[in-house]
């Protein structure tokens, strides 16, 4: 086995790390849409009205993070607005 340098290993456990971070960011967002169609479902559009709000600022801070791509989070938060329109 090649003998691996000190900055390779600290990339590596920082490559971890940053992983972690995206993985749980991703579950949050997940999680969030979720709960706006769960709202939508329950034909609840003024509680899901402002809870759009929320769903559009995770997806915009994610989509800044380069967790998610910028079109990806345009193109979600454009069909869940119609959603939300079609619902009300």
């Amino acid at each position: 086995m090649a003998v691996r340098r000190k900055a390779s290993i600290k990339m590596l456990r920082k490559d971890k790390k940053r992983r972690q971070h995206n993985i749980e960011i991703r579950n949050d967002l997940k999680k969030t849409l979720k709960k706006f169609q769960a709202l939508l479902t329950a034909k609840n559009s003024t509680e899901a009205k402002a809870f759009l709000k929320q769903v559009f600022s995770k997806l915009d801070k994610a989509a800044k993070k380069g967790i998610i791509h910028k079109n990806l989070a345009n193109r979600k938060k454009s069909r869940l607005a119609k959603q939300l329109l079609k619902a009300a």
